[in-house]
């Protein structure tokens, strides 16, 4: 299987999107959206996510990611006025970003840094709301800087990017953050603060809509995958097997474990960042049954889970990870996760997906072709011919594996 997932072209995921297909801004209201189900055999049928709970079985468990996007973008001057623009990408101090966030007077992150061919040496500053930022230029990474930042005051790092940083909207939306957004470009439920992007198939639901949904014997439960830049990297490769697939931080809560052990009916993840999530953490479990789980290195690379492990079900693996929470006193798994899920995989926890219409050639394109098959073709140029919408903003699928 290794073999033939590695040897997967991304020519053959490709299609034409059209610059007037994508959402540049959202619906007045969240449920308006399109949906289009893709039922088995391809079939098709369209409705409005509003509608969604007619479509998913009874006993499911649906899955939202609960990540906050954060202020990540940083417009600093420096002092002879030349513009440097810091893009925080994740923390370098902590693990855990929650833990970052509430950091005080000094904070060490990974950025991308535009205009850094500018910035020579010293300090770049920003100035507002009573904080005076400072940020210093502590070296390259292999993509990216490492920024230490200071800042006086009781403030702490999230409140110093809450009033100092903007919004990151993607790059394909080609315009600037509109104050709109700060409420549009989150989910109704976002919670941990993290993400430089927002997890968009949940932004179609409101907490009515979810509320409704254990009406219709779905369960909502939750988990949190922090979004990272490396979503919108395209594959640039021929094959997959020279694509480095970029690393993204998971936080689970033990109860979610749980559920997924004891759920009666299918699991349903909420956008490709929840089954990414999902799949990750069965392949935790497995390594936990093997006594291959190390606490301090929790990391899935990118082809692991396509080694020659033992086949053990979904209730084993999270048996097996609920276990090492317990056995390390642990509450929350927190973890980076590499895993690439392409044509090939065999899903095993993921039995549908809500998902947004994804960019050509994208990772996030592999996962659904992973899913249904070639029917993402009919799929897509369905939507296309039919006035969908397209990325964050747009409508989305409902697809059943």
């Amino acid at each position: 299987m290794l073999e033939q997932v590695k040897a997967t072209t991304i020519e053959a995921y490709d299609y034409h999107l059209p610059e007037e297909k994508i959402a540049k801004y959202p619906l007045e209201n969240r449920p308006d959206s399109k949906l289009l189900i893709s039922k088995r055999a391809g079939y098709l049928v369209e409705s409005t996510i509003a509608e969604i709970g007619d479509y998913i079985p009874y006993d499911s468990l649906l899955f939202f990611n609960e990540t906050k996007v954060v202020h990540a973008r940083l417009p600093f001057k420096k002092e002879t006025g030349g513009l440097i623009e810091i893009f925080c990408l994740e923390p370098l101090d902590h693990t855990d970003p929650q833990v970052a966030m509430a950091a005080k007077n000094k904070s060490r992150w990974k950025c991308f840094v535009g205009g850094a061919k500018k910035w020579k040496e010293g300090p770049v500053s920003i100035e507002a709301n009573g904080i005076l930022l400072k940020a210093y230029n502590l070296g390259r990474t292999d993509d990216a800087f490492e920024i230490g930042f200071e800042w006086d005051g009781e403030s702490d790092f999230s409140e110093v990017l809450s009033s100092l940083g903007e919004l990151p909207l993607p790059p394909y939306m080609n315009r600037d953050t509109e104050p709109s957004d700060e409420d549009r470009y989150q989910t109704v439920y976002a919670k941990n603060e993290g993400s430089v992007a927002a997890p968009t198939a949940g932004l179609h639901f409101t907490e009515e809509m979810i509320d409704s949904l254990k009406t219709k014997g779905v369960y909502p439960s939750y988990l949190t995958l922090h979004v990272g830049a490396g979503t919108f990297k395209p594959v640039k490769t021929d094959t997959i097997e020279e694509h480095v697939m970029h690393h993204e931080l998971i936080d689970v809560d033990i109860s979610a474990l749980k559920d997924v052990q004891f759920a009666l009916g299918p699991v349903i993840p909420v956008g490709t960042t929840s089954l990414r999530t999902l799949e990750s953490l069965y392949w935790f479990g497995v390594k936990a049954s093997e006594n291959k789980l190390d606490p301090n290195s929790l990391i899935l690379n990118q082809w692991e889970a396509y080694e020659d492990w033992p086949n053990i079900s979904l209730k084993e693996s999270m048996k097996a990870l609920r276990a090492f929470m317990q056995e390390h006193d642990l509450t929350r798994f927190i973890a980076k996760t590499q895993l690439i899920i392409a044509p090939g995989y065999k899903l095993k926890v993921a039995r549908g997906l809500v998902t947004n219409f994804h960019q050509p050639k994208s990772t996030l394109l592999l996962i659904i072709a992973a899913m249904i098959g070639d029917n993402w073709k009919k799929l897509y140029e369905h939507a296309l011919n039919n006035d969908y919408r397209f990325l964050s903003y747009g409508d989305c699928c409902f697809l059943i594996p």
